[in-house]
């Protein structure tokens, strides 16, 4: 898609984010396939961008939504048949409690800033015993939080925080929002993991 041309993650200073927008907004590749073939349906894709994930697993037969706040990213969604809303995962969510599988990939546990944060409201859209996957910084080195938003030939999508999570601090985060860490995996340089909701008795 040519978009990827145009498209950019800025700071409010105007300096460019290094992010792989071409990875985003391309077709999906065999690591992707891979993630997401641990993905019990219903499937909730937070920070769904332009919906490659969804789509991916509708043609798996596997129900799956996707949310964003940013438009732009969405317009690309639908226009590839991707199920997405424009909705922020802290607002209201369709199906809250219900979803088997949530997705955090492509650093989105990072969103809001607030990786703790993020993963408790997580765990409150999961039915008892769903799991999130989440991507991980493969590095040591943690990115602190900060102010970013898209931008595409003029138009800029809201502002939001963004910070890393780093393989090594998961367990610690996991455990403080009420998950389990199940499995832990790389794909050449990306880092993954598989955190199932724990549940009290």
């Amino acid at each position: 898609m040519t978009v990827t041309a145009d498209l950019s993650v800025r700071d409010p200073r105007g300096h460019a984010v290094a992010v792989p927008v071409a990875r985003w907004f391309g077709a999906i590749g065999p690591v992707d396939l891979r993630v997401l073939a641990r993905a019990e349906g219903p499937v909730l894709d937070v920070g769904c961008g332009p919906g490659r994930h969804v789509v991916a697993l509708a043609e798996r037969g596997i129900p799956a939504l996707g949310i964003d706040v940013t438009s732009m990213a969405l317009d690309v969604a639908r226009r590839r048949g991707a199920c997405v809303i424009e909705r922020s995962v802290f607002d209201r969510v369709p199906a809250a409690g219900r979803w088997s599988t949530v997705l955090l990939l492509d650093g989105n546990v990072g969103i809001g800033g607030e990786p703790v944060a993020l993963l408790r409201r997580v765990r409150d859209l999961l039915r008892p015993g769903g799991s999130v996957i989440v991507e991980l910084e493969a590095g040591p080195i943690r990115h602190p939080s900060r102010l970013v938003r898209f931008e595409l030939a003029g138009t800029a999508g809201p502002w939001f925080r963004l910070s890393s999570v780093t393989v090594g601090e998961l367990d610690d985060l996991a455990a403080e929002s009420g998950f389990t860490t199940t499995q832990e995996w790389r794909e050449g340089a990306r880092g993954f993991a598989v955190l199932v909701r724990r549940d009290t008795t």
